[in-house]
């Protein structure tokens, strides 16, 4: 049998604390989404002044990261290179940078999505939220 670890409800608040105050240190109003490993919403956080679209974009991102196990910007880059059939992959619906997956010793656990400014900041949000683990 294979042992691997989970997210646990401190760590995901830990992460979702850590996100929001990178957010709030640039003066970004984001919404922010964390998953498990299958995708399922954990946690979901939108910023006053946050559009109301990122409280959906930002979950999606999230679980693109999650069940792709690599950041949702490489689905970005895939078709922005002009393999635009990849828009037909099931399930995937925001193939757009700003997801990152958690991953522990090898394995994906859960990944973090952020909506709402450049998408390299939707990332390094994420990454900072991550990094709290």
């Amino acid at each position: 049998m294979i042992q691997r670890p989970v997210l646990t409800e401190d760590d995901v608040q830990r992460i979702g604390d850590a996100a929001v105050a990178e957010a709030k240190k640039n003066g970004w109003n984001v919404s922010i989404a964390i998953c498990d490993e299958g995708g399922h919403l954990l946690w979901l956080k939108r910023l006053d002044g946050a559009p109301a679209i990122s409280a959906y974009i930002a979950p999606q991102k999230a679980r693109t990261a999650a069940m792709g196990r690599r950041e949702s910007k490489i689905y970005e880059e895939v078709i922005n290179q002009g393999r635009t059939s990849f828009l037909s992959v099931p399930e995937l619906q925001a193939m757009l940078e700003g997801g990152v997956p958690v991953m522990v010793e090898g394995h994906c656990i859960g990944a973090v999505g952020v909506s709402a400014v450049k998408s390299s900041e939707d990332a390094q949000i994420a990454k900072a939220g991550i990094a709290a683990l």
